[in-house]
């Protein structure tokens, strides 16, 4: 077997539930934004007194937390996530509800102090305004437009990374939305968006298996990836890497913070 295809067998074999990147390490990195989202948001936990967690992944971000509130609720719709996240997060005897992402929050109004999500695939603005207590903070790391363009790109110039759900409205956003669109989005719902920040992230790819393992798991980079229908270009990419070192991307962030008033 070639080099290649070890590597291509390596990177489809590895588990993708969850948001524990530490596979990663030593085949890929990517520059943390500077705002420090997990100690923004054991700061924020660390005051609340009822909290939301939206699109929880597995938990792990949330569950670094030192802290937890004395009500903690996360959603979730990736059901073999749901298990993880709610192993993740027994230790603040938080609850974790299977969710669709674009889907009304079960949840009473004026219900929380404090909702968060990172990278959410679609944000609800107007769920998260009705769930939010008055004068309750929302705050969150979003995925940029045009985030890890240059492996979109790599993989096939037609393809659209991001996926707009059908039944949206004008008061929600995908992934991959722009800052702009985004706090129109929030104010649209009735929030005051208090801070705005965005950077761009440099990524480096070592090896073609961090490149099929990051396109499995992180799905709306190359919409529909399997390695058969992308064999040829990833044999490309690893050629590249092979002779000229790893590939570079950027990926978008920023970080949005919302209070209803």
């Amino acid at each position: 077997m070639s080099r290649f295809e070890d590597f291509v067998t390596e990177g489809e074999a590895v588990l993708t539930e969850g948001w524990d990147f530490s596979w990663f390490a030593g085949r890929a990195t990517e520059q943390r934004p500077s705002w420090g989202y997990a100690k923004l948001l054991a700061d924020r936990m660390a005051k609340a007194e009822a909290a939301l967690d939206i699109q929880t992944g597995g938990g792990e971000v949330l569950a670094s937390i030192p802290v937890g509130p004395p009500v903690l609720a996360a959603t979730e719709s990736w059901r073999p996530n749901l298990e993880i996240a709610r192993r993740n997060l027994a230790k603040f005897n938080g609850t974790v509800v299977e969710v669709d992402d674009a889907a009304d929050l079960p949840f009473p109004s004026d219900h929380f102090d404090l909702v968060v999500s990172r990278h959410p695939v679609v944000t609800r603005w107007d769920e998260v305004r009705r769930v939010l207590r008055p004068n309750g903070t929302y705050l969150s790391q979003h995925v940029g437009s045009g985030s890890v363009r240059e492996l979109t790109d790599f993989m096939g110039p037609q393809l659209a990374a991001v996926h707009v759900h059908p039944s949206l409205s004008p008061m929600a956003t995908t992934a991959g939305a722009s800052p702009m669109a985004t706090t129109a989005s929030a104010e649209a719902a009735g929030l005051d968006v208090v801070d705005l920040r965005q950077e761009a992230l440099r990524m480096e790819f070592h090896d073609i298996a961090a490149v099929v393992h990051f396109l499995r798991k992180v799905i709306w980079i190359v919409p529909g990836f399997t390695v058969d229908e992308y064999r040829d270009r990833l044999a490309e990419l690893h050629d590249f890497i092979e002779h000229h070192g790893p590939f570079v991307a950027y990926s978008q962030r920023f970080l949005i913070e919302a209070r209803r008033t």
